[in-house]
Formats: C-alpha cells, sequence, structure tokens
C-alpha cells in the first residue's frame, strides 16, 4: 500500500523496488544481502521533501530521476556527518568528518539520474526557491540570501553545524512521534532547519556572489582537503593556488565564498579541532600534541587554542 503513497518519495520507492523490499512505516531497510542501514522520507507538498539515509550498500546503485523538473528552482541542502557515533555506520574522528551543511542551488544538482552511493549517512533537504522566497521580509537581504532566493546561477555553500542547529537535527533522527503527527512533526523541523541555515548564511559578510562550475567546486574540494591532509604545515596561498590553477585571488574570493572563512582561519579551526580530539584520546601530552600540529612555541599553541575551544589545553584536557 505505501507504494502508492504520495508522501513518501518517488526515489525511496523505486529503492525499494531495485532491493526487491518492501517499505515499512515509511522506513526502507536495506536487506542484508545487499548491505545493511535504513533510509526514510517525507513529501510535505509539492514545495518541500526530505530524505534521511544512513545505511552502507555492497555495492553504488544507478535510479532514473523521474521527479527532476528543469522549470523549477529548487534549493538542496545536505547534512552529512550527523548522525550519533554510536549510530552512524561509518563514524570517523578526523576533523574534516565533523557536522556540515552543503547547500546549493538547482543549477549545480541537473542530473538525470540519482547514484545511490554505498555509504551515506545524510539527512537531504530539498525546497523550491519560490516557496522560500515567499516567507522572507520584502526588506534588504544579503548578497548570499538573494543568490540563493533567486536561484538563476550555479552556487555551493558549505556550513559547520553549530549546536543549536545540531539539537534540531538529533530531534529528526532520534525524537519517537507517532504516525499521526510524524509527517507535521518532521516538516516543522526540516523547515526549521532550513530557516536556521539561512540566518547563519545571512551573516556572511559576502559582497558579490560568483557563480560556479563543476570544475571550480572540484578544485576548492581538492584545495580544502590539502590543506587539511596535513594540519601540522600552515598553507600557504602560492602553492595552493598553482595546484588549484587559478589566481592568488581568485582562489581566496572562491574559497570565502563557499566555506565561509579564509583558508588560513579555516585551517586553523579544524587545527584546533584536531588537537582537542588529540587531547581527548589523552595519548598525548599538551606539549606533545602542540609539537605534532606544528606550533614550536608552546605559548603561542595555548593562546590559539584558547581562542577556538574557550579555554587552554591543559584545562580541556583535565576536563576530557
Amino acid at each position: 500500500m505505501e507504494k502508492d503513497d504520495q508522501t513518501i518519495p518517488n526515489v525511496l520507492q523505486k529503492l525499494a523496488h531495485v532491493l526487491g523490499t518492501a517499505i515499512k512505516n515509511r522506513r526502507l531497510e536495506i536487506p542484508s544481502g545487499f548491505g545493511s542501514g535504513y533510509c526514510t522520507g517525507f513529501v510535505f507538498n509539492t514545495q518541500i521533501r526530505m530524505l534521511i539515509s544512513n545505511y552502507e550498500l555492497n555495492e553504488d546503485i544507478v535510479i532514473e530521476n523521474t521527479e527532476r523538473n528543469t522549470d523549477k528552482k529548487v534549493i538542496f541542502f545536505k547534512f552529512q556527518n550527523i548522525f550519533p557515533k554510536n549510530e552512524s555506520l561509518s563514524a570517523g574522528k578526523h576533523p574534516k568528518e565533523i557536522p556540515s551543511v552543503l547547500i546549493a542551488t538547482s543549477r549545480i544538482n541537473t542530473d538525470e539520474i540519482i547514484s545511490i552511493h554505498s555509504n551515506t549517512s545524510t539527512i537531504n533537504i530539498e525546497v523550491e526557491a519560490d516557496y522560500l522566497r515567499q516567507l522572507f521580509s520584502t526588506s534588504d537581504k544579503s548578497p548570499v540570501l538573494q543568490s540563493l532566493l533567486e536561484n538563476t546561477q550555479p552556487y555551493l555553500f558549505e556550513q559547520i553545524i553549530y549546536p543549536s542547529l545540531q539539537k534540531v537535527v538529533d530531534e529528526i533522527i532520534s525524537e519517537s512521534v507517532g504516525e499521526t503527527f510524524e509527517l507535521f512533526f518532521m516538516r516543522i523541523k526540516a523547515e526549521e532547519m532550513i530557516c536556521r541555515l539561512l540566518m547563519e548564511l545571512e551573516k556572511r559578510d559576502e559582497k558579490r556572489i560568483y557563480a560556479l562550475n563543476s570544475h571550480d567546486i572540484e578544485t576548492l574540494y581538492k584545495i580544502r582537503d590539502q590543506t587539511l591532509k596535513h594540519l601540522d604545515i600552515p598553507p600557504v596561498i602560492g602553492e595552493l593556488a598553482a595546484n588549484a590553477g587559478m589566481s592568488p585571488t581568485k582562489l581566496k574570493r572562491l574559497f570565502k565564498q563557499v566555506f565561509g572563512d579564509s583558508i588560513f582561519s579555516y585551517y586553523q579551526e579544524f587545527r584546533m579541532k584536531e588537537a582537542a580530539l588529540l587531547l581527548t584520546d589523552k595519548k598525548y601530552s599538551v606539549s606533545e600534541v602542540g609539537y605534532k600540529l606544528g606550533f614550536t612555541n608552546l605559548s603561542h599553541f595555548s593562546k590559539i587554542f584558547k581562542e577556538h575551544v574557550g579555554m587552554n589545553p591543559k584545562q580541556y584536557a583535565m576536563m576530557q
């Protein structure tokens, strides 16, 4: 019966068909022969839908995207690394795997097929730009928010998830809601997450937003990963720009637009997150952590750590 339920995303029904299983109580359990985990979804109305996935498949699956409509301008929100460690099927402790959200215009996502990747722990929300636009005041909006709502160019932004947003994510994942109120509850939470994210993006001080292409995006993420691969070595903009095939000005401009921070500040933030993880593990002393992350002056390490974490490394280590 549920296969004809209009509130269940079409892609979820297609996945169930491919896997030869049924959706029960809006939830698709991955058959053991194909992998493990689950997927569930909600079509709240014609303007907004949500898909929650936490699974591992033995191999990727490709499904035709029959819901693609190029006439509609859609904004995509992809929450990643957001499942609790004891629930996530592929939890890791590397700083690059901290919870974040990708926000993109429909000009980025134009595939006619959907690749169901073999390892996914995400919440995906799609919402029509026109629907969001009518909810906002007619007063001046920031360039970031204006670019998203107009949705005429390919844009991508990434936002690290902060505690109040993580709280809403946790409620979506773990809150037990009866069937009567489930659809209503999930829609409220989905819209709350979108609102909180847009409020955060509104704070970005970009004066002008530049359209991106797939090569730009791929390059920026390679540079991001390269920067975070060796947290003991501060990034050198000239070298990164040469590797990216971009001018230093363009690289700095696009990196800040996508990630909301300068390359060095972004690197320093993750560097301190790594320091916090190392101190939590208690395998290294404070001085060893500092030297491991490239600091030759431990007073400077302590100062930077306190700026990011709110206390010095020794205090932090004692509290773990």
